[in-house]
């Protein structure tokens, strides 16, 4: 699939990631065993589920396309298909990066101001 997926994160793990120029994933990432990404679509409820009450955050935009075989849509909530990763996030497939906190009633807030997901 093509696209662009989604990627949120703890800002510092993402800032640690830049001299390597690959995101390797969060500790819950890496004992699942893939990158847990979401699409426009599964972002918002993705931000409440495993972010609420969080700040300093980063929200990635990849393009899916760049990521090639690593790629795989699986089953997850109700059926639901994800994207996950397998193998490092490449920050060269990066198309934008914003920063952000969720509040604890899990809506985004940018730090240019906008709030929740379009």
């Amino acid at each position: 699939m093509s696209g662009v997926v989604y990627k949120l994160a703890d800002g510092r793990d993402w800032d640690a990631a830049r001299p390597a120029q690959a995101y390797r994933g969060s500790a819950v990432d890496l004992a699942d065993g893939y990158i847990h990404l979401s699409t426009g679509a599964q972002l918002a409820e993705t931000a409440r589920r495993h972010y609420a009450g969080r700040a300093g955050l980063v929200l990635a935009a990849v393009d899916a396309a760049t990521l090639g075989e690593a790629l795989r849509w699986e089953a997850s909530r109700g059926g639901d298909l994800f994207p996950h990763l397998y193998g490092p996030l490449p920050l060269a497939a990066m198309t934008a990066e914003r920063r952000l906190s969720v509040g604890e009633d899990g809506v985004m807030v940018f730090e240019d101001g906008a709030v929740g997901w379009a």
